[in-house]
């Protein structure tokens, strides 16, 4: 497994003659979700690719790029052990050097959900993301459905710019009780570790009350709530939005998703399921 530092070194590394190239990009802090994505783009390419770079673009004033976790040498012995063939890890100085003044934004999706709360927050992952893009030369991305939101909108940047990469969502990976693997997982408490199985829980009532007939959604997000209230959650939001084009629906769709954004304590959470099996 290869470490590169440099942009130049990166963009200048030999692939092999029409082989496809598979990347995954994260921040580090590494668990089950990310080296799922790791796995698949092993089964499907030639060449896997990983990037491991905190994105300061992509946090705001007060949120907690400092303290974000971090563990390198962990990192890089579990990519070796997946049989990965390349690791990308840039200096934020190397990504952003002085005088950068460029970025990219996708409107009106950037603005929904996450984006409300996290100002700034979309326009920085596709600056870096875009920025991977022309580094690494993926053919493929693949990328976690947690961030489905994330995952739209980069699907809708790739699209609009003509990017010829194509973006691969992969199943959430969960803890034994549902909890969504993330590596903010850490900054919970105990107590707060077990409340957190309460948004796998709401989106399972959810679920259940619409294989059970009831598709309004106002109904399913004031059950989905109160589980969350009742397990100590501070609400961001709780909606049902489309697949699609995170359009908010009154009524569940075929393509109907839950999404779900909280807190306990100061460590954000989010989640998100398809109504229908």
């Amino acid at each position: 497994m290869e470490l590169i530092r440099s942009i130049p070194d990166m963009q200048a590394w030999p692939y092999p003659a029409q082989a496809k190239v598979g990347f995954v990009p994260t921040m580090g802090f590494l668990h089950e979700g990310h080296l799922s994505l790791v796995d698949v783009a092993r089964r499907d390419c030639d060449v896997v690719a990983v990037s491991i770079f905190v994105n300061p673009a992509q946090f705001g004033p007060h949120e907690d790029l400092e303290s974000y976790p971090r563990d390198l040498k962990r990192d890089l012995d579990l990519l070796e052990s997946r049989g990965v063939d390349l690791v990308f890890l840039p200096e934020a100085a190397t990504m952003y050097p002085k005088g950068y003044r460029s970025w990219v934004e996708v409107e009106e999706l950037s603005d929904l959900l996450c984006g409300a709360s996290r100002p700034g927050h979309f326009r920085g992952v596709c600056t870096v993301v875009l920025k991977l893009i022309n580094i690494v030369s993926p053919d493929r991305i693949y990328m976690g459905e947690k961030d489905f939101q994330q995952l739209t909108i980069l699907r809708q940047m790739t699209n609009d710019l003509n990017i010829p990469v194509e973006i691969v969502g992969c199943p959430i990976i969960r803890e034994k009780d549902g909890l969504a693997q993330s590596s903010r997982n850490v900054y919970l408490s105990e107590e707060q570790r077990h409340s957190a199985s309460s948004l796998y829980r709401a989106i399972m009532q959810a679920r259940k009350m619409v294989a059970n007939g009831i598709t309004q959604s106002v109904k399913l997000i004031d059950e989905a709530s109160q589980i969350l209230i009742e397990s100590g959650a501070e609400l961001d939001y709780v909606k049902i939005v489309s697949s699609d084009d995170l359009s908010e629906q009154d009524i569940v769709e075929a393509a109907s998703r839950i999404v779900i954004a909280v807190r306990f304590g100061k460590t954000r959470l989010i989640d998100n399921m398809l109504l229908k099996a």
